[in-house]
């Protein structure tokens, strides 16, 4: 597989000094900046479907008529706390 580059970026020397201060033995500016643009391209994504499902959820409602109440979807929500809580216990 052949790789690509980045554009570089162009900081502060604050904020390369808050960077450095935060690497993990043998991590490099490199590595940092890599792992931060694949977390924040994996929670943009959950992001999007997320935003996707909720709205063909809305649409899937309409057409229907079928509608959850926001007591008993948070009722649900109170149960699997509940007992992810006690698994944990």
């Amino acid at each position: 597989m052949k790789t690509t580059t980045i554009p570089p970026l162009r900081v502060s020397p604050e904020l390369r000094k808050r960077a450095e201060s935060v690497l993990e033995q043998g991590e490099t500016i490199s590595g940092f900046v890599l792992d931060a643009l694949n977390r924040n391209i994996e929670y943009r994504s959950a992001r999007q479907e997320f935003i996707a499902r909720g709205l063909a959820s809305s649409t899937r409602a309409e057409a229907t008529g079928k509608y959850v109440a926001a007591a008993t979807v948070i009722a649900k929500i109170a149960r699997r706390l509940a007992k992810a809580k006690q698994r944990m216990d």
